[in-house]
């Protein structure tokens, strides 16, 4: 059994903790009884979804079989206030038996969890919040602090990114905001575009073709020069143009864009402060997609 540490060496103890789990070849194996139980539920999940692969194992089921899903590239955090729960020593005994790294959290530094781990974190001392000072409140709290603590650490060692994040929640409220542009933008034959030569009749043809409310205004070469909008349109007609003047005459120079790795949710805050529902999508100048903000809407960004 390594060394211990004591509170003060709190730090250095988590980082050796930290340590042990960036060079695991397995998973977490996270486990514990009654309220920590639940902490080490919530701390597995938080662990999984940020790049470090968890399981839960769950103490009354361990002894029937399921420490069977323990390996020995496998390392095995265990939490418990009081460090003596009784369900806890099969798991015990089986890291010891097959010298599989046992990393451990408990208030009792002189527990039987305490001594029999590897490296243990030593929660602070205490009072539980509800009126007989019994129900765990402040302590599971400690815990699960601790939880998130450890997932962070371990996210910025990894360099886990946004976009990892985004691999593991492509649903929901948070996946959506993680959507990158060229996820949602229309590309090729869809996106409108005239060339710089064409005329007001040309722009509106393929304005209605694509139905986007407005279409692009492209050089030879392919790069984005302007928009001509609905809006444009409408301003356009009210006078006495001649359908067949060019429609660089009228389009909007220097257009808004994006670029197709930004978030969709940076392009949804664009269109909002510029009053606008459509934005062309650039690589290094040349057009290659569009995006509406009927489309952004529809796919839940925020």
């Amino acid at each position: 059994m390594e060394a211990r540490f004591s509170r003060r060496d709190f730090a250095a103890t988590f980082l050796r903790l930290v340590g042990v789990i960036m060079n695991v070849r397995g998973r977490v194996i996270v486990t514990g009884i009654g309220k920590s139980g639940i902490v080490a539920r919530k701390m597995t999940a938080t662990l999984t979804s940020t790049g470090t692969p968890a399981i839960f194992l769950h103490p009354a089921d361990a002894g029937h079989g399921d420490l069977g899903m323990v390996t020995p590239d496998d390392v095995v955090l265990m939490l418990s206030h009081s460090g003596e729960s009784t369900e806890l020593g099969p798991i015990i005994q089986y890291c010891k038996r097959f010298s599989i790294p046992l990393l451990a959290m408990t208030a009792r530094p002189d527990s039987t969890v305490a001594l029999a781990a590897d490296i243990c974190i030593d929660m602070p001392e205490v009072r539980e919040a509800c009126p007989n000072a019994l129900t765990p409140t402040t302590s599971t709290t400690v815990q699960m602090a601790f939880g998130d603590a450890l997932a962070v650490s371990l996210m910025e060692m990894r360099g886990f990114s946004a976009d990892d994040f985004h691999k593991f929640h492509p649903n929901g409220r948070l996946g959506a905001q993680l959507v990158k542009v060229r996820e949602l933008m229309v590309t090729n034959g869809d996106v409108p575009t005239v060339p710089e030569d064409a005329s007001l009749l040309d722009a509106t043809i393929e304005m209605t073709r694509a139905r986007l409310g407005g279409t692009a205004i492209v050089d030879r070469a392919g790069r984005l020069i302007g928009a001509f909008t609905d809006g444009d349109l409408r301003r356009t007609v009210t006078g006495k143009q001649n359908l067949t003047d060019p429609v660089g005459r009228f389009m909007t120079v220097t257009p808004l864009s994006i670029g197709p790795d930004e978030l969709a949710s940076d392009a949804l805050r664009i269109m909002h402060e510029k009053n606008i529902t459509l934005l062309f999508v650039c690589e290094k100048d040349r057009l290659i997609g569009a995006i509406h903000m009927h489309e952004l809407l529809h796919a839940g960004v925020a």
